[in-house]
């Protein structure tokens, strides 16, 4: 008896010794207290792809959270059911859920600035140069990205090259993901080429062939608008005037200027004898019925107006988004036909898109940077979550013929066209579908890089800070003054331009332009650009 009992108290010692040592190495149902560095946290779970691999997440993910994911525009019919679908898997991956909301293209840029500026969670948004990614990282919009990466993303850190992490560096910080496919997103003319054979007009080429083809749109199709524009009449009218006219370096704010091959030479366009003379050529468009009277009321998707047969043209919209309009053309009205032109190959200057150019940064407000990032990581090397958020639901959505992607139905069935979500900067070129017409695209491209340039522009970060009230007074002033010149609505050019130019400056303008210029200056040198 003494015997059996010395080997049961043994035997109950050892079993309490393990159960103590199994108490202090688990993770109590992940329910541990933080770790001192992210780098130190423990996972909770594993996704099933990277538990294959006998990897885990390097954060900690014991608490479930919902993501707040911006992005521009509008969203998709069927956003809803992709959302459902990618929460379950983010839920078993990271423990975590997420909420895609859109700006929607009404009046986006304020919205865009409210995001960022209220304080509100917002988790991850969309960067752009043309959304100021680069002011807005400048002045703290966005959190560094630089420790975070090898840790909450490292599958995410390798993918993207060296190079473009350093391109979007702002004070030699990262702030934003970029996208890795490169492509051109310079702008052209697109435009109905059954009804230009139908009427024998030019092939826009330059401005005087296109406003030929305009003169015989209004003559032939009285009740289509000849140009497809919207209220934003300087992104949509007044940027590509500069653009294929003046060879311009970029949309340059504040009414300043520069010529791609004087990138030193930095002037004012405002009140300038060249900004006289587009604003002529707008206002006898205007006259000539090309631009509609209410266009600053206009509020439909430039491209919608061309799919849907409301107007001829668009007057510069990029390779990759022409296509787009393609497919859906096709698929609503077969027996439509568009065509396209880059402006490259009239101005001699074709960049391929800057690192800048799309990308997803996680805002100051977001209290769950480490948890963002690892769902952006998955959004982009995860083929389950990318082919998903770009192309929907194979076999309701879109299917695959002979390695081509084939959207199902057409614009107004599909609940989730191709790049639904606009998600240009988490493709992937390892997973992207293309349709067959974007062979053409394909060609496209070779030709442009037969004549491809450095982008001389995009890595040049404003500071406002010193002029910041001047810069909201001059916002109203644009509105409420230039917008209707623009637009072609003021009689009296002259008089018009005047009575802006005396408004600008009373709120500011000298000052802003003479910051903006010296900035400048200092970029063209610091960065030898010629």
């Amino acid at each position: 008896m003494k015997k059996k009992s010395k080997g049961l108290v043994m035997l109950l010692t050892v079993m309490l010794l393990m159960s103590m040592i199994a108490a202090c190495s688990g993770n109590g149902g992940g329910n541990t207290a933080a770790s001192s560095s992210p780098a130190d946290s423990a996972a909770a779970t594993a996704s099933p792809d990277n538990a294959q691999a006998g990897e885990k997440t390097g954060i900690d993910t014991s608490k479930k959270v919902e993501l707040q994911f911006y992005m521009l525009g509008d969203a998709p019919k069927d956003l809803a059911t992709i959302q459902d679908k990618i929460n379950e898997m983010a839920l078993q991956d990271l423990n975590a859920t997420v909420k895609f909301n859109y700006t929607s293209w009404t009046d986006w840029e304020q919205k865009y600035k409210l995001l960022l500026g209220s304080g509100q969670q917002v988790d991850l948004i969309f960067t752009a140069e043309w959304t100021q990614y680069q002011s807005y990282a400048k002045k703290g919009a966005f959190q560094p990205l630089d420790k975070l990466l090898p840790v909450a993303a490292p599958k995410l850190n390798e993918f993207v090259p060296q190079d473009m992490w350093e391109a979007v560096k702002i004070d030699n910080q990262i702030f934003t993901v970029p996208a890795t496919y490169k492509e051109y997103v310079t702008n052209g003319f697109v435009w109905r080429e059954d009804l230009r054979k139908k009427y024998n007009l030019p092939e826009p080429k330059d401005l005087k062939t296109y406003e030929e083809y305009l003169a015989g749109i209004k003559a032939n199709e009285p009740s289509m608008r000849p140009i497809a524009l919207g209220a934003d009449v300087r992104g949509s009218l007044v940027n590509q005037i500069r653009d294929i006219e003046h060879k311009a370096i970029g949309a340059l704010p504040y009414g300043l200027g520069v010529n791609y091959f004087e990138p030193g030479n930095i002037y004012t366009y405002w009140g300038s004898d060249e900004q006289k003379a587009d604003l002529e050529l707008i206002k006898r468009w205007q006259q000539n019925g090309y631009i509609p009277k209410n266009v600053l009321n206009i509020n439909d998707v430039i491209q919608e107006q061309l799919t849907s047969g409301k107007a001829a043209t668009i007057f510069g919209d990029n390779p990759t988004r022409f296509n787009d309009s393609v497919i859906k053309v096709q698929a609503a009205h077969p027996d439509w036909e568009l065509k396209y032109y880059p402006f490259p190959l009239t101005t001699g200057i074709a960049t391929p898109v800057h690192a800048i150019h799309n990308g997803f940064a996680i805002p100051t407000s977001s209290k769950n940077a480490e948890r963002a990032l690892a769902f952006y990581e998955k959004m982009v090397t995860d083929q389950r979550y990318n082919l998903l958020t770009q192309y929907g639901v194979e076999g309701k959505n879109y299917e695959v013929k002979d390695g081509y992607y084939q959207m199902i139905g057409d614009a107004s069935s599909n609940g989730f066209a191709r790049e639904g979500m606009n998600g240009w900067a988490w493709r992937n070129p390892e997973f992207m579908l293309f349709d067959k017409n974007y062979d053409g695209v394909k060609t496209i491209f070779d030709e442009l890089d037969k004549i491809q340039v450095p982008d001389k522009f995009n890595g040049f970060a404003e500071d406002y800070s010193t002029y910041q009230a001047e810069r909201a007074a001059l916002e109203q002033v644009e509105k409420q003054y230039l917008f209707p010149l623009q637009a072609g609505l003021v009689d009296n050019i002259e008089e018009g331009l005047k009575t802006f130019m005396d408004k600008a400056k009373q709120a500011g303008l000298e000052k802003i332009q003479a910051e903006y210029m010296k900035q400048w200056q200092a970029y063209v040198t610091e960065k030898n650009i010629k």
